[in-house]
């Protein structure tokens, strides 16, 4: 059980059900959705080519290492990220995928950020065009999701239209151990932490681990078969000066078995404007951010959060 709320997109998209998403995301920032049109088999052909992939020697795993990227794609070894501060480094293991571009491509002529080339495993020759096809999808989940977002602040539907061309992405495939018998003090899979940007969706397998800060308290965000987990970026609440929530979360990995999940960031177009939204500052209140750019604020916040 959850005390996180689930939503039909199919229902959203119908403009059914948007008074309880606006009530979720200003109050818990995080929800599940069902009926969202991802094929089963894509899902099952991606997750099959995450596990071949975690599979493979370390020195396979290690040729493609996200240091030798220019723009943070590639794999990035166990215990190599630390989310949360005073904490020790994070049990899990990681590969990011971008936006499939190279040299020519506008994005990287005009130096957004982290915007390049992917690095692939040479010894699965299927994994590239697999991961490609299930990214390409879900750009056009997180689409659907930005049109009821729209009508949840009482935009037009299509306010986020042009937010949504070609937009950046990442995608990061994990993978977490079991929680160690005896961890080192506040050690755990995923430290406790807020995403960067506008939405990310997330397909978990049936270990669970996910936590959500809510109430004062930590609570389960469990696996929903069929459903993605979908939670407010920093930047999406920004954008509304706040009145959305981007809420701590963090993974603890307590199902003694091997743990995958598959986060998926859907940040936008990376020039788009990113300045208070019509109709969220309150009467008497003032904008708390200055305007920005997407791209300029995920590098802000890539820099912030640099030890």
């Amino acid at each position: 059980m959850t005390s996180l709320r689930v939503f039909d997109l199919a229902a959203l998209d119908r403009g059914e059900g948007i008074a309880e998403l606006h009530e979720v995301c200003a109050n818990v920032g995080f929800f599940y959705i069902n009926n969202h049109g991802v094929d089963p088999a894509l899902i099952n052909a991606t997750v099959a080519e995450m596990h071949a992939f975690f599979a493979l020697p370390l020195a396979d795993r290690m040729a493609i290492d996200l240091k030798k990227s220019t723009c943070h794609h590639g794999y990035e070894p166990m215990q190599a990220q630390r989310l949360e501060a005073g904490a020790p480094p994070d049990l899990k293991e990681g590969f990011y995928i971008g936006n499939e571009m190279d040299d020519s491509h506008p994005y990287m002529k005009a130096g957004y950020f982290n915007m390049g080339p992917n690095q692939w495993p040479a010894a699965l020759p299927s994994f590239r065009p697999a991961m490609n096809a299930y990214f390409n999808t879900l750009i056009g989940t997180a689409g659907r999701l930005m049109t009821a977002m729209a009508r949840s602040l009482g935009l037009p539907p299509d306010y986020f239209a042009h937010f949504c061309i070609d937009p950046m992405c990442v995608m990061r495939l994990l993978h977490y151990p079991p929680q160690p018998a005896n961890p080192l003090p506040d050690e755990k899979g995923c430290g406790a932490h807020t995403d960067w940007g506008c939405l990310t969706l997330l397909w978990q397998d049936a270990n669970g681990g996910l936590q959500v800060h809510s109430g004062g308290e930590w609570i389960d965000a469990p696996p929903i078969e069929g459903t993605y987990v979908v939670n407010i970026g920093d930047m999406f609440a920004r954008w509304t000066n706040d009145l959305y929530r981007s809420t701590l979360h963090r993974v603890i990995n307590l199902s003694g078995q091997e743990r995958y999940s598959m986060p998926f960031f859907f940040e936008g177009s990376p020039g788009y404007p990113v300045s208070v939204l019509p109709g969220v500052v309150k009467p008497g209140e003032a904008p708390r951010y200055a305007p920005t750019t997407v791209s300029d604020h995920l590098t802000e916040m890539y820099r912030l959060t640099m030890i």
